[in-house]
């Protein structure tokens, strides 16, 4: 009788030593899982004032003068710009190879992008003119006009959101193109213009600010910006050079949580992830 209760204390002893020994291990191996997280491309809630990581560098071609970008499932759409070479263009995002591309007539100067119910919207600057594609082979299904210029395009899942270069934001209903809702965009309580190339994201609206490294993230319901972002030292030495070759282009896939930039006539795309920054440093046109 002794012999079975020590040969079962025993075996109890050992299984308890067995759950401890194992409860050591995954404590001590669980801030080491927490730790290879990898963190959000955009976090939240976003700093007051944010810089950025490479996560990864793409090519892109250099004679695209980047006016409007998105990526849907796992493709780019891009607008570029400039008359006599203008177009709208499907490209693979690994290798910047040009899948699919429609041109505009030279006479228009393509702007801002955007993507709705499997329908591309294509802005034009001057000339009061967009366009609407089968977003499956960039087929041209009709035009619309708008009376503001065209800079940047976006939408909320509902509205087309449109900028003009003012501190302006425009909601255009998607059938009628009429404006139906505008807001003034404003930084501690003062405008903030030449509002260009628009994402939405997670329910806010980035601006790139033309003619600098920052884009703006606004709040669509009051039209404050909520969040600097500082992308200085992205710009490709060649393209310091030429004024108008800055930072243009937002895309956020929403699928893989990854944001991708860049600019005009860029010959790098940009995969990054937001990180903040204390430093308060919000760039002014030059």
């Amino acid at each position: 009788m002794t012999n079975r209760i020590d040969s079962k204390f025993k075996s109890l002893l050992t299984i308890l030593i067995v759950i401890v020994l194992g409860g050591v291990a995954f404590y001590s191996l669980r801030p080491k899982l927490t730790r290879s997280v990898t963190p959000p491309a955009v976090p939240e809630p976003l700093a007051p004032l944010l810089g950025y990581e490479i996560v990864n560098t793409y090519p892109h071609d250099p004679s695209c003068y980047t006016q409007g970008l998105l990526i849907k499932n796992g493709v780019f759409y891009e607008s570029c710009g400039l008359y006599e070479q203008s177009s709208l263009r499907k490209v693979e995002p690994e290798t910047g190879k040009v899948l699919a591309e429609s041109n505009l007539d030279a006479s228009y100067f393509a702007e801002g992008l955007t993507l709705l119910d499997g329908k591309l919207y294509q802005l034009t600057w001057q000339e009061n003119t967009g366009f609407v594609y089968n977003a499956q082979n960039l087929e041209a299904l009709e035009t619309f006009h708008y009376q503001t210029q065209g800079w940047g395009l976006t939408t909320d899942g509902s509205a087309l959101l449109l900028s003009d270069g003012s501190n302006t934001l425009f909601w255009l209903d998607p059938t009628t193109f009429q404006v139906v809702r505008q807001v003034k965009v404003t930084y501690q309580q003062q405008p903030v213009e030449h509002l260009n190339e628009l994402e939405y994201i997670k329910g806010m609206v980035f601006a790139n600010i033309y003619l600098t490294d920052t884009v703006a993230v606004i709040n669509p319901e009051d039209g404050s910006v909520v969040s600097l972002i500082d992308l200085s030292g992205l710009r490709p030495e060649q393209n310091l050079k030429v004024q108008g070759e800055v930072l243009n282009g937002i895309a956020y896939d929403d699928q893989t949580d990854k944001l991708y930039v860049t600019g005009k006539n860029w010959p790098l795309l940009y995969e990054i992830r937001l990180i903040s920054n204390a430093v308060p440093t919000p760039a002014k046109p030059r």
